[in-house]
């Protein structure tokens, strides 16, 4: 039996010597599978090796992984990540009255510094819940200047982030097209880049003259990927695919959010042209978008990523969001058969696929297969350790698939590693508190409250509910009984 290796003190991470997790349950995502009792090499940017007992340069530093499981870090293909600012506040709105409050009514009282606040707040919380890779459905940016803001966040956080430019204001065959946004692009992404990459995001409601056809044609005028809320019930139909489809929009690089609401046509249009969905599970049940999307989608061969949309309803947890997926699929395969006087005997969605979809889904969404989404030699070293020697739920470990997705929880991230940095160890960020990062999005928090003042503010956090109608019960005792 051999010794521990000893504990590294954090300050031994910015040194930039090899790092290896040493005797841990590893879940590869690739053809290796699960590894039990085995080590992870990272040197540089990349991971070095994957395998029991590795050997490993001299003055390497070991981190014991045992009773842990390693896995690759998370990606979440879809998240309005400058919301993360007023967290929670809309967490009882319907879907109808998030569109009002941002896109109808406070919308403008935004500002560049309320992105960068809101952004900031979220690539931390992104990092620090073992989601190495976040793709920021930006669409506040009503100016470059904004743009800026959001990419400032980015540069503060040692995450890797995808900016999917919109603005939801304006329109998105002008502003695509626009000699400032093309400017900003110039400016900021001239080389490529593996921590910062750059998207199209914009909608298609229904129309008849389709004028979103320029904004595709900008996108690949500047070589980039497009991201869409489709399947949104009322708001993004069939209609906007059957456009998409006929105008040679509908690419591999194009990701579908929700998907909740299509016909069969559409779902086959999507998987004819190699375009991937981004399933929100959590916003799907509450906000009402459509079932969630996995189901459907499954019959089609279409890959599914996972999001969690926006944290002015819901957490950022991504492990939440593994677990209401993987229950929505079952629930809705129980409704289907039992509704036909059936029953399921097997499961067809298990954790192994879920998990798939955290990891290797989202690199697929991101056209990034080659570099994220497992633990496999010569790919960028985004690992994270899940291990919690003093958790209950994490002992004992027998399918780790499972494990990840029903028992642990954002508690138990131990170790976060990003493009082979280490930014998170023994459930301590390193060198990244929080309290500058409060302190900006209160002072965002109380422009917004401030400019709509008291009352409105309260009106909005606390919308009115309609009284449920009581149905009579014939059930009732009586004086005589």
């Amino acid at each position: 039996m051999t010794d521990a290796p000893a504990r590294p003190r954090p300050e031994e991470f910015a040194s930039g010597r090899p790092v290896v997790f040493r005797n841990a349950t590893v879940i590869t995502v690739d053809s290796q599978g699960v590894l039990e009792n085995a080590d992870v090499l990272i040197s540089g940017e990349t991971i070095a090796g994957v395998g029991p007992k590795l050997e490993v340069p001299d003055g390497t530093l070991e981190i014991d992984a045992s009773g842990g499981i390693v896995m690759p870090g998370m990606i979440d293909t879809h998240r309005h990540m400058w919301q993360t600012a007023l967290r929670g506040y809309g967490g009882d709105w319907a879907l109808s009255q998030y569109f009002v409050f941002y896109y109808l009514t406070w919308g403008e009282v935004f500002r560049p510094e309320d992105i960068y606040a809101g952004n900031l707040l979220s690539a931390l919380e992104s990092i620090d819940q073992g989601v190495t890779t976040t793709l920021d459905w930006s669409h506040a940016l009503r100016t470059p200047e904004y743009g800026e803001a959001a990419l400032q966040a980015f540069r503060e956080i040692p995450g890797r982030f995808v900016l999917a430019y919109g603005n939801y204001l304006g329109a998105p065959w002008e502003w695509a097209n626009s000699p400032e946004f093309r400017k900003f692009v110039t400016d900021n992404f001239n080389a490529p880049d593996d921590m910062l990459g750059l998207q199209l995001a914009f909608d298609v409601p229904d129309s008849e003259d389709f004028p979103e056809a320029a904004a595709f044609q900008a996108a690949r005028d500047l070589g980039l990927r497009v991201t869409t809320h489709a399947g949104v019930w009322g708001a993004t139909t069939d209609q906007a695919i059957t456009h998409m489809y006929d105008g040679g929009w509908m690419t591999d690089e194009v990701t579908y959010v929700h998907a909740s609401s299509l016909s069969p046509e559409s779902y086959q249009k999507i998987a004819a042209t190699g375009g991937t969905v981004s399933v929100a599970t959590e916003s799907e049940q509450s906000a009402g978008q459509g079932y969630p999307s996995t189901w459907e989608i499954r019959k089609y061969g279409i890959p599914a990523s996972l999001s969690m949309d926006t944290s002015v309803w819901w957490s950022a947890d991504f492990f939440s969001a593994m677990r209401a997926t993987l229950s929505a699929f079952r629930s809705r395969d129980h409704l289907d058969l039992q509704s036909r006087g059936e029953t399921v005997n097997v499961n067809r969605l298990r954790a192994e696929d879920v998990v798939w979809q955290a990891t290797m889904g989202g690199a697929t969404a991101l056209g990034m297969t080659d570099r994220l989404g497992s633990l496999t030699v010569g790919k960028k070293a985004d690992v994270v350790l899940i291990k919690n020697d003093e958790s209950p739920a994490m002992t004992p470990i027998l399918n780790p698939y499972a494990h990840v997705v029903y028992q642990a929880g954002t508690a138990d991230v131990h170790t976060v590693v990003v493009d082979g940095r280490v930014v998170k160890y023994d459930g301590e960020r390193i060198g990244l508190p929080l309290a500058p990062v409060r302190d900006k999005v209160a002072a965002s928090v109380d422009h917004v409250r401030s400019t709509m003042g008291e009352e409105a503010w309260d009106e909005w956090m606390h919308p009115q509910i309609p009284e449920d109608e009581q149905i009579a019960n014939p059930y009732q005792y009586t004086e005589d009984d």
